[in-house]
């Protein structure tokens, strides 16, 4: 949202400097982007006269033209717009001045053969609109060599500033101006809004609402008044400016004072060439197949969920957003029929999102308009038609109603202070919010306030302490540390959130780069891998390629390891620890932590060096992974069951589940099948795993949180091997298992240091050796008792695996 200085004193009587109001916006919540000073960065351009424009020797859509700027010399100029003829007036730029619609500086040149001392300008070119169809185009009486900035009126200060959606009050200066009288930073001034006398009847009826019971109807009240025998043409200078200073294009008196009333009151309007439209005018939706040719010279489809105005012939205008080419006011026009309506925010904006236009009135309508101001908006309109174009004004045509808010807070007082820690005495909180606009009742604590119909948006007690906290300043909150607690605080974390920063930690550990993915894949991909129903499609897919919420997080792992492989990098480690949806109620939503390697982007490096081979992921890249994941969280995978059962993504033999029992899987690991590689255009071998967080078990809660003593034995440890013959199908998990519970008193460890297979072993059969550590606590362990634990590991693992032992 732009606006000018001057433009702000005409409702804002203030002394206060340009600096001043600018950082006074930032504190009431009106945020300013920018502020310029016109005159400043147009103050190289100068008013110039074509003397003569002759076609170029050497290229069909230049002219040569003699400029005379004001030096007393003329100046040679190569000139491609259409509109550069003898005679114009128009501005111009000397070499060396900066261009910043273009961002260059304009210097010396030879276009074709013909010398060219400077620029001739657009509008787009000084950054006033984005007409860039030819060079401005000064009246014949415009003085020569003077700075532009000073004949236009255009060197002000412009503010540039950002509105939050629910402001839509603050979409015209006038708005703007209450935020700041309300701060304290001058006094607003009135606005006569009171209706003009009418000279007679008005040949156009009210405009009948043609909508059924099912139909969405955007339009809540419909205002028009014909005022006949009016003057167009160009508008007045002042005019002109205000409005080339804030980034539009002058078009005609009647099109100006719309944007005039649109931009200074946030009421916008549409003025219809009266004497173009066929019949009596209605409210109703579009039909199919209907189209509006509208004033962006486009042409837009249209369907049954959007309001227009139309006449005998069709559409005329599209509600709240745009108006349409048939019926605009020209220069020739003789009756307006103005128009200002109160509309649906909600099915505006969703008719903007349709079409795609972006338009001031939409901008404005969708942000909520103060239906208070339909009538006296077209009363203002047509005072300032009357005052400019001359004309008679008709009775209005009014038909429909408001829809008001009308919201009333009961809003004690001590909110301020428990919400904000702001200490404001009753009588400024009373006199802020009426300076805002707000009525009040009521004596003692609590008072009823009742809420202005241009703030919608405010509904409850905390939205009036925002009120007030923004025109104390939010910048005058005390900062207060928080109270000491007598006593330790209690967790503050959730357990997932807990989970969530250790996962993430531990993979960061690891070497993995974190990646953040969208939560929606194409339908292909979530079936794929395990998705795909029905209710978890989206109903308004953003793209073709995002329809369905994710079962899973390595659909978007594995198409960032896709996209950095397309560009020359295979060697990755990513993770994420998001959210996945396995259906659509509420315990269908997962949080996973979820890797991939791809390459050689193992933990001790990836890529080629000469110390050593660089060697492919495979699946015990994943598995240690996942493990170190466990631990961290915990849960020791040496006591969770490891299942020779792969996901339906993993390679066949080289996968597998971690489960706790027979119900509960915590995650999955392997490399990814070559299909699943070839299907989803990867390339090299890819290793992956998934754990669902919430799947594991709850931790369990101590009586104390202190670390119990460090016990550390002062005997050596010692350490036994065992080969055992087994059958192909024991897995050393098993043998591990076992080993372990032989005695857990003085077993501490137990590794696989070797596998072998071999004729001499026997068919379907295999040598699995293990290493056994002993930690003797209290007394050297005597060759009888080490003797024992042998004799017990060898009897278990027997036991549990039907091996034995090898000689």
């Amino acid at each position: 949202m732009k606006f000018t200085l001057d433009w702000l004193q005409d409702h804002l009587d203030t002394d206060a400097s340009a600096d001043e109001i600018g950082k006074t916006l930032t504190l009431v919540g009106l945020e300013l982007e920018s502020m310029e000073d016109q005159g400043k960065a147009l103050s190289a351009f100068v008013t110039a006269h074509i003397v003569s424009a002759e076609q170029h020797p050497n290229a069909d859509k230049l002219r040569v033209c003699k400029v005379d700027a004001g030096t007393g010399e003329l100046i040679d100029v190569v000139c491609g717009a259409p509109n550069a003829r003898t005679g114009l007036k128009s501005v111009f730029a000397f070499p060396g001045t900066y261009i910043p619609g273009k961002d260059m500086t304009i210097g010396k040149g030879n276009i074709r053969g013909q010398v060219s001392n400077g620029m001739l300008c657009s509008n787009a070119e000084l950054e006033l609109s984005e007409d860039h169809d030819g060079i401005i185009e000064l009246p014949e009486d415009t003085p020569v060599g003077m700075k532009y900035v000073d004949y236009a009126g255009i060197n002000g200060v412009v503010f540039d500033i950002s509105i939050t959606p629910n402001r839509g009050d603050a979409t015209g200066v006038y708005g703007i101006a209450r935020d700041l009288a309300a701060f304290g930073l001058g006094t607003l001034k009135s606005t006569d809004m009171s209706p003009v006398p009418s000279k007679g009847p008005s040949p156009i009826a009210p405009l009948p609402q043609l909508f059924s019971g099912d139909e969405p109807k955007t339009i809540r009240k419909f205002g028009g008044r014909y005022i006949k025998g009016v003057k167009n043409g160009p508008s007045p200078a002042w005019l002109q400016q205000r409005l080339r200073a804030v980034g539009l294009r002058p078009i005609n008196a009647i099109v100006d004072i719309t944007n005039l009333v649109s931009l200074g009151w946030g009421r916008p309007l549409h003025a219809y060439d009266a004497d173009k439209i066929v019949g009596q005018p209605v409210l109703r939706n579009a039909r199919a197949g209907e189209t509006l040719d509208a004033l962006d010279n486009k042409v837009y489809p249209l369907d049954e969920t959007m309001t227009v105005i139309a006449d005998d012939q069709g559409p005329l205008c599209l509600g709240g957003i745009m108006g349409g080419l048939r019926s605009g006011s020209t220069d020739e026009t003789v009756n307006v029929f103005m128009e200002c309506a109160s509309w649906d925010p909600e099915l505006v904006a969703r008719t903007g999102r349709k079409t795609g236009i972006v338009s001031d009135a939409r901008y404005r309508l969708e942000r909520n308009v103060d239906p208070a101001l339909t009538e006296p908006g077209l009363e203002l309109a047509t005072r300032l038609v009357m005052e400019l174009c001359g004309g008679e004004p008709m009775e209005p045509a009014i038909s429909g109603e408001d829809v008001f808010a009308n919201s009333v807070v009961e809003f004690p007082l001590a909110e301020v202070r428990r919400l904000t820690g702001l200490s404001v005495e009753p009588m400024i909180v009373t006199a802020i919010l009426s300076r805002l606009g707000f009525e009040m009742s009521g004596k003692g604590e609590t008072l009823t306030v009742k809420v202005p119909s241009w703030r919608p948006d405010v509904t409850q007690k905390a939205d009036l302490v925002e009120e007030v906290m923004r025109m104390v300043g939010v910048d005058n909150i005390p900062v207060e540390p928080l109270p000491r607690l007598n006593h330790v605080a209690q967790r503050m974390l959730t357990t997932i959130q807990n989970r969530r920063r250790i996962a993430r930690r531990a993979l960061a550990a690891r070497g993995l780069d974190e990646a953040v993915t969208w939560s929606f894949i194409s339908h292909e991909e979530a079936s794929r891998f395990g998705g795909g129903q029905e209710t978890l499609q989206l109903a308004n897919a953003i793209a073709s390629d995002m329809t369905d919420m994710r079962p899973s997080l390595l659909p978007g792992l594995l198409a960032a390891v896709r996209r950095n492989g397309n560009r020359g990098s295979n060697d990755l480690a990513l993770f994420e620890v998001g959210q996945v949806f396995l259906s659509d109620a509420p315990e269908g939503q997962h949080t996973y932590a979820s890797g991939v390697r791809s390459g050689t982007a193992r933990l001790d490096g990836s890529g080629r060096h000469w110390s050593g081979k660089a060697e492919a992921v495979g699946v015990f890249d994943a598995k240690a992974d996942l493990a170190a994941v466990l631990d961290a969280l915990g849960i020791d995978i040496e006591k969770v069951q490891v299942l020779a059962e792969p996901p339906a993504w993993s390679h066949p033999g080289r996968g597998g589940r971690i489960a706790l029992g027979p119900k509960v899987t915590l995650g999955w690991f392997g490399e990814l099948h070559p299909a699943w590689i070839d299907a989803l255009d990867l390339t090299g071998p890819v290793a992956a795993f998934e754990i669902d967080l919430d799947a594991l078990p709850e931790p369990r809660k101590k009586a104390t949180k202190t670390k119990p003593a460090l016990d550390l034995s002062p005997l050596m440890p010692l350490s036994r091997d065992f080969a055992f013959v087994v059958d192909k199908a024991v897995t050393a998990g098993a043998i591990l298992r076992a080993a372990r519970g032989a005695d857990k008193a003085l077993i501490r460890d137990v590794n696989v240091f070797d596998v072998f297979e071999g004729a001499h072993v026997g068919e379907g059969k295999k040598s699995v050796a293990i290493e056994v550590t002993l930690q003797p606590m209290e007394k050297t362990l005597t060759d009888e008792e080490i003797d024992k634990v042998s004799a017990a590991i060898v009897g278990a693992v027997t036991k549990a695996s039907g091996g034995v032992l090898r000689t």
